[in-house]
């Protein structure tokens, strides 16, 4: 099960990196990273798994694939800005996490557009 490999990963780097915060942080702020990339590498078979059957409900419900392509978009925004965000809270720079958050939002807000400009012109639509 890949929870197992995700946990060990998670728990071993964890404590490496407790034995060596205080002595060597620039060492432990690696393995931080890391750690984080690896995880994130062995989600990456999953990651195409659900693309994949977004792509296959957005075909069986006739959508179209840009709608799909621009959620994809906001969600790679919102997981990658975490994992930054983290990353800096992690390393103590939370000045630096607040306005990775920020233009996480930002960026989201400024995708989301289109989408919501077609929701509203169905409404209108709809309304007589």
């Amino acid at each position: 099960m890949e929870i197992i490999q995700i946990l060990i990963i998670g728990i071993i780097s964890t404590v490496i990196i407790v034995m060596l915060k205080d002595e060597k942080p620039e060492i432990a702020m690696q393995i931080s990273l890391a750690a984080g990339i690896l995880i994130f590498l062995l989600m990456i078979s999953r990651i195409t798994i659900v693309i994949q059957a977004l792509q296959q409900i957005a075909a069986k419900v006739n959508i179209e694939y840009t709608y799909i392509n621009v959620v994809l978009k906001i969600i790679a925004i919102a997981y990658l800005a975490s994992f930054g965000i983290e990353i800096c809270k992690d390393a103590g720079q939370t000045s630096i996490a607040g306005k990775i958050e920020m233009a996480g939002k930002i960026l989201i807000i400024s995708l989301s557009i289109p989408i919501l400009m077609a929701v509203m012109d169905m409404v209108l639509k709809i309304m007589p």
